[in-house]
């Protein structure tokens, strides 16, 4: 089947599955839209999240919108993910690194649905300009304007031509104005500085509500001179189709709902934020680009689209964690040749900072070795833990375990500094941060060898054949649906000596009266 020609086949593919809410009474967006989606992520286990769709939207002035406003498409949940890559679950993975492997080109073509309107010129404020979209206020009570957050921002390196996609939020400033968090090292910052050095401004298009694709790639970190639109092409199995901007050298995706054109000046920055972010904090303000916008085209009736981001988990943890585990395995793993069973990034700690990769080691220098890889693969990383592959990463009583157990803290841990620490309240005062971004002395990560050095006992727990035997009699008297964690069976570790075996053998054929015998005879006296 070929991939979504656009977001609208997604959103059908989402009702079929019953992975959408329509919500179709008056809904404010400044004031409940956000924190009516904000509430499963609070109240309901991940299997039961779903995107939401609001038909009419108003705000708090008493406008009301054409336009519906849909979030949470791309991944309220693993399963919503993973129907936006049109494969399942257990194959996203391989779904990202067939990506890698194999990036399709985009194609350029003549038009597209995303201009069927265009506002240009002396008609670019003709329906409002940007006041024309609902966008909602993600933080009411905290956020100091509506903020773009499904934005994905275009642009080129002016000097190689090089295209990047990047998810930045983006500050609703006036009609024609819009703030962007594009700090030093993100992507588009480094192209504006190029651009800055060459006394010239960089040119921009914001693609909001392109096909699911694009908001993939856009939200993981590749090297600066990947173009996001061949990966995203790799992940569709075909072409992006793309139409040239009309007031910017430019191409964008020609089936995207609405495209904002404009340039980001380079001889003066603004104040942006605060703005509720991705750590569950309200980052403070930064000073940086602005964006005058030059052109707005969209849709006849188009689909205004956002993420839900802020305290995680949310729909941006959930795609973050998602694409970077993928990422980080091909890495470990293809890259390095390491011997990487699973790695598994936690979405409540913002899906960026806590990292724990299983592993089946053959050398104990591979478990340093995972972990300086994982340092290296992304500058925000600050607790980062390997086990062995008998711990599951994604289960915090099995890492706490290992943890416990397998670890002495003067041997098998290490602090590194001088990480980045973007965005991180525990860094310096808020004051501190803004009055000096990036702070020269950057912040740390704690790396952690929680394997086992040489051979334990076996796990305390039942062996396996009893433990599947006692799960049938479970199933069997309708007792509650298991959701069997690691370790749930006992299992050797390496130390285990062939008298301990027999005499748990005779334990199980009732003879343990022949071990209290032969211990009586090998007393000792006192």
């Amino acid at each position: 089947m070929a991939y979504y020609k656009d977001l609208r086949e997604h959103i059908s593919a989402l009702e079929r599955n019953n992975l959408l809410y329509r919500i179709k009474r008056e809904v404010n967006k400044d004031t409940e839209l956000m924190p009516i989606v904000r509430w499963q992520f609070r109240g309901l286990p991940e299997r039961e999240r779903k995107a939401f769709f609001f038909e009419n939207v108003v705000d708090v002035c008493g406008r009301k919108y054409a336009i519906p406003v849909l979030v949470g498409c791309h991944a309220a949940s693993r399963d919503v993910y993973a129907l936006g890559m049109m494969c399942k679950p257990e194959e996203i993975v391989e779904k990202w690194a067939e990506a890698r492997r194999n990036p399709v080109e985009p194609e350029i073509v003549e038009q597209g649905p995303v201009q069927e309107e265009i506002h240009v010129g002396d008609n670019l404020l003709e329906h409002g300009g940007l006041e024309e979209f609902p966008v909602p206020i993600s933080t009411p009570g905290f956020d100091n304007a509506p903020y773009l957050t499904a934005a994905n921002w275009i642009c080129k390196d002016p000097e190689t031509g090089i295209r990047n996609i990047g998810n930045y939020r983006g500050m609703i400033k006036s009609p024609a104005r819009i703030g962007i968090l594009n700090v030093p090292g993100k992507d588009l910052r480094t192209s504006w500085e190029k651009c800055r050095k060459a006394g010239k401004p960089l040119q921009a298009a914001i693609a909001i509500g392109p096909v699911p694709a694009i908001g993939y790639a856009a939200t993981v970190k590749f090297p600066y001179e990947v173009d996001e639109f061949a990966v995203s092409g790799g992940l569709a199995g075909e072409p992006i189709p793309l139409v040239k901007c009309k007031t910017v050298d430019l191409e964008v995706p020609a089936t995207a709902e609405i495209v904002i054109e404009g340039e980001l000046p380079t001889d003066s920055m603004e104040r942006e934020g605060p703005f509720g972010e991705f750590t569950g904090y309200m980052a403070s303000e930064e000073v940086g680009p602005y964006f005058n916008v030059t052109c707005i085209t969209h849709r006849e009736k188009p689909i205004f689209n956002v993420f839900i981001s802020q305290f995680p988990p949310s729909e941006s943890s959930t795609m973050r964690r998602t694409g970077e585990e993928a990422n980080l395995y091909r890495f470990l793993r293809k890259h390095c040749g390491l011997p990487v069973q699973e790695v598994a990034i936690s979405e409540t700690c913002s899906a960026s900072p806590f990292v724990v990769v299983s592993i089946k080691k053959t050398h104990p220098s591979q478990a340093w070795q995972v972990l300086n890889g994982v340092l290296t693969s992304a500058p925000i990383r600050k607790f980062i833990i390997v086990v062995d592959d008998d711990i599951d990463p994604r289960s915090a009583d099995s890492v706490n375990w290992a943890l416990s157990w397998r670890v002495q803290p003067d041997r098998d841990i290490r602090v590194v500094k001088g990480m980045i620490a973007e965005l991180d309240p525990s860094l310096a005062p808020p004051t501190e941060l803004r009055s000096s971004y990036p702070l020269p002395s950057g912040g740390s990560a704690l790396l952690v060898d929680a394997t086992t050095k040489w051979d334990y006992p076996p796990t305390s727990l039942p062996k396996k054949e009893f433990m599947e035997r006692a799960k049938q009699i479970w199933e069997e008297e309708g007792l509650p649906k298991l959701s069997p964690v690691k370790p749930w069976y006992g299992y050797s570790l390496g130390f285990w000596t062939k008298e301990f075996e027999e005499e748990a053998e005779l334990a199980l054929q009732g003879k343990h009266f022949l071990t209290g015998e032969k211990v009586a005879k090998q007393r000792i006296k006192v």
